[in-house]
């Protein structure tokens, strides 16, 4: 139908690799609504007349109803623009359907339905991720004297509680949140009536159809409306973070679930069997969250690698970075609802974290630090600390195993008394070291309950924000809705 200033159409072949109508299905609700508010626009500025609209707003309502497959199969339509169109005339005639194009072009619609589905899927994954969060902090509340050890460099560090350890990865997702809705605001600009690039002669109303549509405003340049993307690279990285994190965590949970570890278990939902040994359960969700991240990440390269090189202004190359939208939200949003209801079965091995935790000397900071509270500077309780794990670990027992004369050993020629050692040693342990946690976000026991509080009322208003967003545009829908129906009834 687009093909007037040439002189074929395109052979099977041809179109099929030009054509982009199975990634077109995931915008034909919101290239129907684009199109009926466009219309409305043309009728309230007197641009074509009521009759016309009439047919055309009835022609797209009718096509809300039919399912995609009913009217895209062997269409011979590049992409759903030029099928919806050709449908359109086809219903109300091409005296009246021809004239829904009226000052636009498939420029400005491809470019609205992709910033009305990418506003949509992040207030969706804004939503999954609040879950998620709150997932987090609902197991955290239960295991806020579950004791574990810490680990950097994978080795382990320090005392610590399960609970502490979740949070961080709610504070990770909290960043996540404030990074995604915080785009909210670029996406939600209307680029509708820009037309190819350089705007229209037509006297449009902008501002009319970005109300109806329910945006916050219009992209104002035309070259800009039409050709740029930033907003997609800026959703796709966005979202590949948050999916770095969901790795980071499935690769602890991996490492975790092991024999050789035994901290947590999976419940079966969120495994599998192996094909030939009964014994195994295999924590699939996980490995497969972290192949998605890289494929997620995949999709922000491919995006960025083919708008670095084109020219300003729209280019077909543009066509192709759709699908790459699309199984970004997908995955992400899957991965969202999943590790959610993985962290409420998710079964904790408390004996085998608070053993592991007992056995491996982790007091030798907190013995370290009451010795500077006796007054002597860090430097030199740091050395007689690493002394003592050293003798430790050769004699293979706990610091608080050892014998005065492996105290004696550690203080040698350091002015400290043997003594005040021993008695720290004799009152140092996991739990006391938790109980002196007092820095802000610590991992000592009052700071968990400060935080879960804290997080939990953190949750709760940025709820309100997604909400307040979601009714805005909801109400837009709906307004525009009945005024479509008073037409054509």
């Amino acid at each position: 139908m687009y093909r007037s200033r040439l002189g074929n159409d395109l052979s099977d072949i041809t179109l099929d690799y030009v054509s982009s109508m199975d990634d077109d299905s995931q915008i034909v609700l919101y290239d129907i609504v684009g199109s009926q508010a466009h219309a409305l626009m043309l009728y309230r500025q007197k641009i074509i007349s009521k009759n016309d609209v009439k047919k055309i707003l009835s022609a797209l309502e009718s096509l809300k109803k039919e399912e995609f497959d009913s009217f895209s199969s062997s269409s011979g339509a590049e992409d759903i623009h030029e099928l919806i169109e050709s449908l359109v005339i086809k219903k109300a005639g091409m005296a009246s359907g021809g004239k829904m194009h009226t000052a636009r072009s498939r420029n400005d619609q491809v470019a609205l339905d992709i910033r009305m589905k990418i506003r949509d899927d992040t207030l969706v994954v804004c939503n999954c991720l609040l879950d998620t969060i709150e997932s987090l902090i609902s197991v955290a509340k239960n295991h806020q004297k579950t004791i574990m050890p810490l680990y950097t460099h994978l080795q382990q560090a320090q005392a610590g509680l399960f609970s502490h350890y979740l949070l961080a990865h709610a504070d990770a997702m909290f960043r996540d949140f404030e990074r995604i809705f915080g785009m909210f605001p670029r996406i939600n600009q209307s680029p509708l009536g820009a037309g190819p690039v350089g705007g229209t002669s037509i006297p449009i109303d902008r501002q009319g159809t970005a109300g109806m549509l329910g945006f916050d405003g219009i992209v104002e340049n035309s070259i800009d409306a039409t050709s740029t993307r930033d907003f997609v690279a800026e959703y796709v990285a966005m979202i590949s973070i948050l999916m770095t994190n969901l790795s980071k965590i499935s690769e602890d949970f991996i490492i975790w679930s092991t024999s050789e570890f035994s901290f947590i278990e999976l419940s079966d939902e969120f495994t599998s069997p192996s094909s030939v040994m009964p014994q195994k359960k295999n924590p699939d969700i996980l490995e497969l969250t972290r192949g998605k991240t890289a494929e997620i990440i995949g999709n922000l390269t491919l995006i960025l690698s083919t708008v670095k090189g084109l020219a300003t202004g729209y280019s077909r190359d543009l066509q192709h970075i759709k699908s790459s939208i699309w199984s970004t939200s997908k995955t992400s949003i899957d991965a969202l609802l999943i590790f959610k209801s993985m962290l409420l079965t998710l079964k904790v091995n408390e004996k085998q974290m608070r053993k592991t935790a007992t056995s491996s000397n982790l007091i030798a900071l907190d013995i370290a630090e009451r010795l500077v509270r006796e007054g002597i500077p860090f430097r030199i309780t740091h050395k007689i600390a690493g002394v003592l794990t050293q003798l430790a670990y050769e004699s293979k027992k706990p610091i608080s195993r050892l014998t005065q004369s492996d105290i004696k050993k550690s203080v040698a020629s350091t002015g400290v008394s043997a003594e005040t050692v021993a008695s720290i040693i004799s009152s140092t342990t996991v739990v006391s070291s938790l109980k002196e946690r007092r820095s802000a976000g610590s991992a000592g026991y009052d700071e968990q309950k400060r935080m879960i509080l804290e997080r939990t009322a953190k949750i709760n208003d940025l709820r309100t924000k997604v909400t307040k967003q979601e009714n805005q545009i909801k109400l837009s829908i709906e307004k525009l809705a009945r005024q479509i129906q008073e037409l054509i009834q």
